[in-house]
């Protein structure tokens, strides 16, 4: 009996730890993508798949009409970039340091915060046509992963 117990119990383990695995993953990837958002608004200053049609100009025709409109995307940019990769590395700790240890706040935290996030930016993106794949398609894929480690852990913890 002892040993069924300590049996299910590893089995339980394992399967928080992969669940937690794929939400640390999911946190790699925001961080991933605030790096390349951030080295793209200084080798490219487009944002990743969209075109210069998409935003009204190239880098150069932007800044050759308004040198502070340039440099104030350019800030907002970098800023931006900076939330994105800050949003990764808490979900990475949530990921390793709370839900491996079966603390279902931290999964749910780790799952809200980046919902909350996507949910107030993803909208807005429609209307003015920025809603490509190529624009979006990381962070769609990031949460899928992020959706799939949160059901395994949750699966996990409930049980």
């Amino acid at each position: 009996m002892t040993t069924q117990v300590q049996a299910s119990n590893k089995s339980a383990i394992a399967s928080v730890n992969a669940g937690a695995n794929l939400v640390a993953l999911a946190g790699v990837g925001l961080v991933g993508y605030g790096l390349m958002f951030l080295v793209r608004n200084f080798t490219g200053f487009t944002e990743l798949g969209l075109s210069p049609d998409l935003v009204g100009g190239t880098p150069e025709q932007i800044s050759g009409f308004s040198q502070n409109l340039y440099n104030y995307i350019s800030h907002l940019q970098v800023a931006l970039s900076g939330f994105i990769i800050a949003l990764g590395l808490a979900v990475i700790a949530l990921a390793w340091f709370g839900i491996r240890r079966g603390e279902s706040w931290a999964m749910w935290t780790a799952f809200i915060a980046p919902v909350v996030a996507v949910g107030i930016a993803l909208p807005l993106h429609f209307p003015f046509h920025f809603a490509t794949l190529g624009h979006l398609g990381l962070i769609y894929l990031d949460a899928a992963i992020l959706l799939v480690g949160t059901v395994m852990s949750y699966r996990t913890m409930k049980a």
